[in-house]
């Protein structure tokens, strides 16, 4: 069923069924259709329209997922944001994607690159926007990933994308009208999103959306809401087997809970299900599918340190340097294919075209599929970091880096870190004669570039170590253990 008609369908189907709630408020289906009706009808009045972007900027909350549905309900598309990202980052995503109206909480002075809409407003319509005939075509998502060459780029999702990725992951989930999500992951991921908040819709249940994560109080809200299911990333899981020895908390809700967006040690998954009772299965995926591609089925064999076989309608391949596909234990480069793929990028035909080759997603990472279908990673973009889940890359840190004239040369490479999994971290070399310390590096990063950006160390040195060809070889700087800080 496409997204713009499922609120009207559940309204129909049992009125008085939980549909969505956060912190402050419950909405059935009834109230969560009226919400809706309502939302759609002031982003009508400010001139919204088929296959324009709107851009919402907030935090965990109903309004959040409210407004998804209110932009497809009139043909348009959304580009969640980051809360946490600067004035300059913002900017940069709302005018790249051609945002029309930008739905944020918090009355801001600054230029965000289009008009703003506070949620304080967002019910305001009173005429009554007429839904407009929903369109497999019509753009839904343009969910931003960081990339190499410095500045994000927009990933364009339709809804034949949505419906066919979410009608797979209800499948392989085994989802029904008895499923509850607890979302904890952010709405500005395409996990949050796709498997936390419209696959149980689609499948009839329910989601509650949960504000800020707290390792502390996560079992209270397990206990107060019991869901059925949750998604997380290792650094969550990580911090909820390091919860004091008393935490004894009533899990039997829970049918499982899904681990992805970074790599997950066998010992992790192994400690969550003898401490907490419920199984944990590892999935694999990006934006650029939409969400996910593999996943361990929860009802089947789950082979610890693969991410699972390929969800239904999904083609995983590996192959070699040629081109050509390679046999079962052989690594390669990870090619998906199916309908979740997503269009291209936004604006960007080269990066596309790169990316897309022969209607296959070439994800740039490194791994082998076993006899029985099911995918190892053994690497990952070359220079890709992923800080408890963040996706990172050290291009665009080092861009803003060498704004500083005093920089000569600025790389940026992961570290191993025992609570977030791996940390970027700076290495600079200086001009000649030039002094710069780690205070004003910090200080000049932290403008431009989100908190969970900024390099964890700053080490100077004399010169950059180089590759054969000149270029900075950063495997050795990956191993490099710094005598002191900058």
């Amino acid at each position: 069923m496409h997204f713009a008609l499922l609120p009207a369908h559940r309204a129909a189907a049992a009125p008085s069924a939980p549909a969505v709630a956060d912190d402050d408020r419950t909405l059935d289906n009834a109230a969560f259709h009226q919400v809706i009706e309502a939302a759609a009808t002031t982003l009508a009045e400010l001139g919204v329209r088929r296959g324009d972007v709107v851009a919402v900027l907030l935090p965990n909350t109903a309004d959040l997922v409210v407004t998804l549905f209110a932009a497809w309900r009139l043909g348009a598309a959304v580009t969640p944001i980051n809360p946490v990202l600067t004035t300059d980052e913002i900017r940069y995503q709302a005018t790249d994607a051609s945002s029309v109206v930008l739905v944020t909480d918090n009355a801001r002075t600054d230029d965000l690159g289009t008009s703003v809409l506070l949620t304080a407003d967002l019910y305001a319509g009173t005429e009554g926007a007429p839904a407009v005939d929903p369109h497999d075509e019509d753009r839904a998502l343009l969910i931003y990933t960081s990339g190499t060459t410095g500045r994000p780029k927009g990933v364009r999702l339709d809804h034949a994308n949505l419906t066919a990725q979410c009608l797979a992951l209800v499948d392989v989930l085994g989802l029904t009208a008895d499923d509850h999500s607890l979302l904890i992951l952010p709405l500005f991921h395409a996990n949050g999103i796709v498997a936390g908040t419209l696959s149980p819709l689609l499948a009839g249940g329910r989601t509650t959306v949960a504000g800020r994560f707290k390792a502390a109080t996560f079992f209270d809200r397990v206990e107060q809401v019991r869901p059925t299911y949750f998604s997380a990333v290792p650094t969550i899981y990580q911090m909820l087997v390091d919860l004091p020895a008393d935490v004894r908390p009533d899990t039997s809700s829970i049918r499982y809970g899904i681990c992805g967006a970074a790599p997950a040690s066998v010992e992790l998954l192994a400690k969550v299900e003898q401490r907490y009772g419920f199984p944990l299965v590892e999935g694999y995926g990006l934006s650029e599918c939409t969400c996910v591609a593999t996943v361990n089925p929860y009802d089947g064999v789950r082979k610890a340190g693969t991410v699972g076989p390929a969800i239904p309608g999904v083609t995983v391949q590996v192959l070699g340097p040629d081109g050509a596909v390679l046999p079962a234990g052989e690594a390669g480069d990870v090619v998906i294919s199916g309908p979740n793929v997503m269009r291209g990028y936004l604006n960007r035909p080269e990066d596309t075209t790169e990316t897309l080759v022969d209607g296959r997603l070439r994800t740039g990472d490194i791994g082998f599929l076993d006899e029985d279908g099911y995918l190892t990673l053994v690497d990952r973009a070359k220079d890709l970091i992923i800080r408890g889940g963040e996706n990172i890359y050290p291009k665009e840190i080092e861009s803003v880096i060498y704004q500083l004239p005093q920089v000569a040369e600025a790389a940026v490479v992961g570290r191993p870190d025992p609570k977030f999994g791996e940390v970027p971290v700076l290495f600079v070399a200086l001009t000649d004669g030039a002094v710069l310390d780690r205070d004003a590096i910090l200080t000049h990063a932290a403008a431009k570039l989100a908190a969970y950006k900024l390099p964890a160390e700053i080490t100077t040195l004399p010169s950059l170590p180089k590759n054969a060809v000149g270029k900075l070889d950063k495997p050795t700087l990956r191993k490099f253990e710094a005598p002191t800080s900058a």
